[in-house]
């Protein structure tokens, strides 16, 4: 893998939840987090080859009652390895971009906790997500921002 850029994101939205296997966390995805981080991309000037978007617990995460809930410290820790597996693909890593708060302590954990971690420069982002609606263009700003500057 030649990507320079790592994006982490938080886990798989509710649609990528709902397809199953057959899923993937994409900027094609049909949903209002993927066309921002899409559109922040374009306007960064970052190429998809540039980065490999990954989510920081790649695997859907549920409530009781079925809904989709937000990863806790136990889920960021059975997450390690796969995010340790992830940056040891990628030998060509100089930056990582987080997309919100579950993701930043994702790596921060993984920097603190992992034996030998990768250690890159790190920039952190707000999360997309329509849910996080209040400053929306200080937030797009911020994700153009990070991913710009992650090319450096």
């Amino acid at each position: 893998m030649q990507a320079r850029v790592l994006v982490l994101f938080e886990s798989p939205a509710n649609l990528t939840a709902s397809a199953n296997s057959s899923a993937f966390s994409s900027e094609d995805n049909v949903n209002p987090t993927s066309r921002s981080f899409k559109a922040a991309r374009l306007e960064a000037g970052m190429s998809r080859g540039d980065y490999v978007r990954w989510n920081v617990v790649p695997w859907p995460l549920f409530d009781a009652a079925g809904g989709r809930r937000v990863p806790n410290a136990d889920d960021l820790n059975d997450a390690q390895p796969a995010l340790a597996a992830i940056i040891a693909l990628m030998p060509s890593l100089t930056s990582i971009v987080t997309f919100g708060a579950t993701a930043l302590t994702g790596i921060m954990r993984y920097y603190t906790l992992h034996a030998q971690p990768v250690i890159v420069p790190v920039l952190a982002a707000p999360h997309p997500s329509p849910a996080n609606g209040h400053r929306r263009a200080e937030n797009h700003v911020r994700a153009v921002n990070a991913l710009r500057r992650s090319l450096r």
